[in-house]
């Protein structure tokens, strides 16, 4: 298993794997071509009003990431599409693709953090 995340601006690399957008909104000045994507999720993004109030924050980042974890937990839609996401990162590498211009403080990295650790558990519970 290998997840990893990227800026959506970046380049392809041979070593992505499958490549999974995860923001709800297409970035500007990208091309569906230029991004060369396998899958763009939306569902798991943090909702239009928790990214707007988060604003990329990093005093907002512990209260965001609590927010966030709950709204795809509380949601079936959101939750599928995380589940889905946990599974294929348990079998290949995958590439969480986001537009964030902040690298340290989005919402990819705690998707990474959370699939990995939920991939974790499943390995453990066999």
């Amino acid at each position: 298993m290998t997840i990893k995340i990227k800026r959506i601006y970046e380049n392809k690399a041979d070593d992505d794997g499958k490549r999974v957008f995860v923001d709800r909104i297409w970035p500007r000045g990208v091309s569906k071509s230029q991004a060369a994507l396998d899958e763009w999720i939306k569902d798991v993004a943090p909702s239009t009003e928790l990214r707007k109030w988060f604003n990329h924050k990093e005093e907002k980042f512990k209260l965001f990431a609590e927010k966030y974890k709950k709204e795809l937990q509380s949601n079936k839609k959101r939750k599928e599409a995380y589940d889905e996401l946990v599974h294929q990162a348990s079998s290949k590498k995958v590439t969480l693709l986001y537009a964030a211009k902040n690298e340290k403080y989005n919402h990819a990295v705690l998707l990474k953090d959370w699939i990995k650790e939920d991939i974790s558990n499943i390995g453990m519970k066999t």
